[in-house]
């Protein structure tokens, strides 16, 4: 996000994009944009009305919108974004409202859990679609939980996620990677979503699994792996179902994909997961595009959701336009319907009592805001939530990884050269510039990828902190940090590719067959 003027595709040397490219004309209007911006922070946002800032906060949302449909450069994408943020704080500090795109200023905010509270100046801007922060350390995650009203994962409760099942803490509870969960209504301890699945839990009342995948590519990263590897923990030490939804309708409602090609991408993308170590007689991996047709007791409740939300809603929670395509504006409602186990007969006999826990990365909950507001007016119970942080980039905790693009992440179909050759060439260094300042100064590690990497990968706690106090003293260089997490990744990568060779078709094909799974409701 760092460029010329703070603006890279237009400068004063000229336009980088080509004059006749699929989003030159975009570079173009978030130019203007920019200069009108600037000009009002220099006369005075209050000389526009708030319907003026309203319109041009749309017409930079569709540059933006724009300019990742035409795939322009990432560093375009990313200024754009920051735009944009920007034109937000105008526009609230001129009309005393968030925006909200489609619900012009007249418009009053939704109520209910359904809409965090806005971004405030600095903020960081997270939706299920973009990740955007200019923090070199990613995404402010205490900020993020007030913003999106959700509670932090306290010592108190991953101690009494210890007593209960008898097993040590996954690591990625041990330290922060799942940092975050959903809170009922009432403050009190025992009303927090995760005590009330323990509580469950020891009464020898079963609960159920659901994470997902949105298959756009065929070739998962790293990052994908995240949801994955923590729930099958959690199936392992709860022993309970597990549901994994693959979104492939909505890849080809967002994606230029053709939808044989989102459907591919699904089964390939389900022999990764599968190769995770699921067991298949306590799993359903399921594509939308199949078990739509398949299942009467699904697509009630995707029906019985778009009922109880309105469009208004879906815009003010989504940031949906007039000119996006029904499928998007209705697609909420069918992320949201494996929320609850009646979409589920042939697993949990009918029975619409059984309470849902979701692990899923943070940029989702808007999604699951939206479920636990209906679900009570639907007769079901609020699912619970685990949520994550995101998975840096190789280039910086600035972004989320992108399959897009090869060079920022680690993917699971890598060779160990290409592993090696990434993170030597590719990881951001959180060292100094020259060994003699290294050793005098030390690195800082809460910027570097290759230690932020290995916070999620590398099992032994102490080995951790020690290479932690050995990298901030100086004693321990960036290339020798490099060389740690490769040794780490390059072996798990491997052992992740022996497993998907064993995945054949037949495998896939027993997963994703609707079927009673080994538990008895």
């Amino acid at each position: 996000m760092q460029c010329a003027n703070e603006w890279s595709c237009i400068s004063e040397t000229g336009c980088d994009c080509t004059p006749f490219s699929s989003w030159a004309a975009v570079c173009t209007l978030a130019h203007i944009l920019a200069d009108t911006m600037t000009d009002s922070q220099t006369d005075g946002a209050a000389t526009e009305s708030p319907m003026e800032f309203y319109e041009k906060l749309t017409a930079q949302g569709e540059a933006v919108k724009a300019l990742k449909t035409g795939k322009a450069p990432k560093e375009e994408i990313d200024v754009a974004v920051k735009l944009l943020l920007q034109l937000k704080l105008d526009y609230k500090r001129v009309s005393g409202q968030d925006y909200k795109a489609g619900c012009p200023p007249t418009d009053s905010p939704a109520s209910g859990e359904s809409v965090p509270a806005a971004a405030e100046d600095g903020d960081d801007l997270v939706d299920p679609w973009t990740v955007a922060t200019s923090n070199a350390k990613g995404i402010d995650y205490e900020k993020l939980i007030v913003r999106f009203g959700s509670s932090k994962i306290e010592a108190e409760l991953i101690e009494r996620m210890e007593r209960v099942t008898g097993q040590k803490a996954h690591r990625f509870l041990r330290r922060g990677i799942f940092f975050s969960h959903r809170r009922v209504q009432q403050p009190s301890p025992s009303a927090l979503d995760m005590h009330q699945i323990l509580d469950a839990y020891e009464n020898k009342k079963s609960f159920y699994l659901y994470t997902g995948r949105g298959p756009s590519s065929e070739a998962m990263h790293m990052g994908h792996l995240i949801p994955f590897i923590f729930t099958k923990w959690l199936q392992d030490v709860f022993d309970i179902p597990l549901v994994i939804q693959l979104t492939d309708d909505e890849k080809y409602l967002w994606k230029d994909l053709t939808l044989e090609d989102c459907h591919r991408y699904a089964v390939e993308n389900a022999k990764d997961i599968i190769a995770c170590g699921f067991d298949v007689n306590k799993t359903f991996i399921f594509s939308d595009l199949d078990y739509m047709g398949m299942s009467s007791g699904f697509y009630r409740n995707v029906v019985k959701i778009q009922k109880h939300v309105t469009f208004n809603q879906v815009k003010g929670i989504f940031g949906f336009t007039d000119s996006d395509c029904i499928g998007k504006i209705s697609f909420p409602a069918i992320q949201a319907a494996p929320s609850f186990s009646t979409s589920f007969p042939q697993i949990f006999n009918g029975r619409k009592d059984i309470q849902c826990l979701i692990p899923c990365a943070i940029d989702q909950d808007p999604y699951f805001r939206m479920t636990r507001d209906v679900a009570p007016r639907i007769g079901y119970p609020k699912p619970a939530l685990l949520h994550s942080t995101f998975f840096p980039a190789l280039q910086g905790a600035q972004t989320k990884m992108s399959a897009s693009d090869p060079n920022s992440s680690i993917f699971l179909t890598d060779t160990a050269k290409q592993i090696k050759n990434k993170i030597n060439k590719h990881a951001f260094s959180g060292g100094k510039d020259t060994v003699e300042e290294h050793r005098k100064h030390g690195g800082d590690a809460d910027v570097d990828v290759s230690f932020m990497y290995l916070t999620f990968f590398l099992e032994d706690d102490e080995k951790l902190e020690q290479i932690r106090q050995d990298y901030t003293s100086g004693a321990l260089l960036t290339g020798e940090l490099k060389k740690c997490l490769i040794e780490t990744l390059q072996p798990m990568i491997t052992q992740h590719q022996e497993r998907r060779k064993q995945v054949t078709d037949e495998t896939v094909k027993q997963f994703m067959t609707p079927r009673k799974l080994d538990f008895h409701f």
